[in-house]
């Protein structure tokens, strides 16, 4: 066999690579956000992103693993499925021994949430109940949301409690953003437009997410305790729910395209959080 059919055969996108595609948004967010807050890119900086990178990546093969033995998937993926997840394993762990040599062995206790959230995900997937499941994405997007502080005080070169800060703040806009998206979704079944009523009654949880999250940054950004323009992303990220709920339902859209709109609002919510936390 050539490296050329080896390579092939190895490399199966639906297996080494995440097929929500939406998912590497609330990766690589939070750990924008840590690395420009602490404006110091390092080498130990760039070991954190192919650490963290490594554990997302992870997660694929693992679940088309699990797929596999329990019969949800062709056995013939097992064999590619376990070279992947070796693969990102080994990255992974040399990638945070080199970390912990560095002095930043205090890392290892953000990653004991992500270990049980991932052991967490793979028993869902054994057992079939893994789909349509808000709360525990909500959950997942806070344990990518520790890339954050991770991210900050890698940067610093110590911990420092404004990375929690950061964490709190980046987990707000993800919930909002899964619930958001979560109800654009279930928009597409609607088959004619929405009285105001109904259309609020329908999109008060994500009103009432991206609202919280504005009026609480709002508030202490007030009072002098976070930047004074860190609210006008969170404010981009309200005026996409009003308008989206209230006024321009996804009656029929298909799920590319909310997807992407979600990517892109997502995306500027980053640029803007940059901008107005290191302007202010």
């Amino acid at each position: 066999m050539t490296a050329t059919s080896i390579r092939s055969s190895l490399f199966v996108r639906h297996i080494a690579l995440p097929q929500d595609h939406g998912s590497w948004v609330f990766l690589f967010s939070p750990l924008l956000i840590g690395l420009f807050a602490a404006q110091n890119f390092t080498i130990a900086s760039l070991i954190l992103v192919i650490a963290v990178v490594s554990a997302f990546l992870l997660r694929q093969p693992a679940s088309i693993a699990v797929k596999a033995r329990s019969g949800r998937r062709s056995s013939r993926d097992l064999p590619i499925a376990r070279f992947w997840f070796f693969l990102y394993s080994f990255v992974g762990l040399v990638s945070l021994g080199t970390l912990i040599y560095l002095g930043f062995g205090y890392l290892l206790y953000l990653a004991i949430p992500g270990v049980a959230v991932f052991f967490w995900h793979l028993y869902l997937i054994s057992r079939r109940l893994e789909r349509r499941q808000m709360g525990i994405e909500i959950v997942a997007t806070g344990v990518l949301a520790l890339a954050a502080p991770a991210a900050y005080w890698v940067g610093l070169g110590h911990p420092d409690p404004q990375g929690w800060i950061l964490f709190g703040l980046v987990w707000l806009q993800s919930a909002a953003s899964i619930v958001y998206a979560y109800l654009r979704l279930e928009q597409r079944k609607l088959t004619a437009p929405l009285s105001f009523p109904t259309a609020l009654r329908i999109g008060r949880r994500a009103l009432l997410y991206t609202t919280f999250n504005t009026v609480l940054v709002t508030g202490l950004a007030f009072i002098g305790f976070l930047p004074q323009l860190l609210p006008l992303p969170y404010v981009l990220q309200w005026v996409e729910t009003i308008w989206g709920t209230l006024f321009q339902p996804a009656v029929g859209a298909k799920p590319t395209a909310i997807g992407i709109r979600q990517l892109v609002i997502s995306t500027l919510f980053t640029v803007l959080f940059i901008l107005t936390w290191n302007l202010s």
